[in-house]
């Protein structure tokens, strides 16, 4: 198997994971706008979500609808990708997953797929795009991510994941009964714990997990962190990223 996902983590150092870009007034989120606003603003990577259109096109969007953005009613799986476009955003378009890779073409994304319809088509475009080496995939929904996973493994790829929900519920136990061995077993497979500071009410910040983490080899990423000394504390915790709305001010504060 092709193992692609060797330098998704690098370069050495603190790494700022840019929350769908870096948005600002006229420049909304998940727009290329906002992630050449990441970038030049020094953020190591770009963390986005992935819908899926009336057509079968990934998309870079995180709501289910248009409300919030653009004060429509209407769901993005049930619009083409045309329909789409065509509703601009401060000027902006909501761009495709592989309008992104190939306009980024050195970019490296941290892609949550939301949505069932988003798996096949998110999994068609990165292998196309030849995109293994510089994506990680994710999602909230254990079936959702390791269902994206095996599509690309029978592709003979492979590519960096993280934790989904399940699999936080499972260290975080294992970190609280004090089983590294428990621990070591579920983070198999796993790059990263793209993480909150608290789930449930339990804090994620313990020196125990973190601890447990570097021991399995496995990064820890904490999200949405937009403070600064709440940034410095995480890393200076073991945390060796941050998942931030303002990565101007991370790369600010972690450099």
């Amino acid at each position: 198997m092709q193992n692609d996902k060797q330098g998704y983590l690098s370069p050495a150092g603190t790494l700022v994971f840019a929350h769908r870009g870096l948005a600002s007034p006229g420049i909304p989120e998940n727009t290329l706008a906002a992630f050449n606003a990441a970038l030049k603003a020094g953020a190591t990577h770009i963390e986005t979500d992935v819908q899926v259109t009336k057509d079968g096109v990934a998309v870079l969007f995180h709501d289910d609808d248009l409300k919030r953005v653009a004060g429509r009613a209407s769901k993005v799986e049930d619009l083409t990708l045309s329909e789409l476009q065509s509703i601009k955003l401060s000027g902006q378009f909501i761009p495709s997953l592989e309008e992104a890779l190939v306009a980024l073409p050195l970019a490296r994304f941290n892609l949550d797929i939301k949505t069932d319809g988003a798996i096949e088509p998110t999994v068609k475009v990165i292998l196309q795009a030849n995109a293994t080496a510089r994506v990680l995939v994710s999602s909230f929904s254990h079936q959702r991510r390791t269902r994206a996973l095996s599509l690309i493994r029978e592709a003979g790829a492979n590519v960096a994941t993280s934790a989904d929900g399940k699999v936080i519920l499972a260290l975080l136990w294992a970190s609280i009964t004090n089983s590294f061995e428990s621990f070591a077993t579920k983070c198999s497979g796993l790059d990263a714990l793209q993480i909150p500071t608290s789930f449930f009410g339990v804090s994620l910040t313990g020196r125990r997990l973190l601890s447990f983490a570097k021991r399995a080899g496995v990064q820890v990423h904490y999200w949405v962190i937009n403070d600064a000394k709440e940034m410095k504390y995480l890393i200076d915790r073991g945390a060796a990223g941050i998942v931030t709305d303002v990565a101007d001010l991370a790369v600010a504060a972690l450099r």
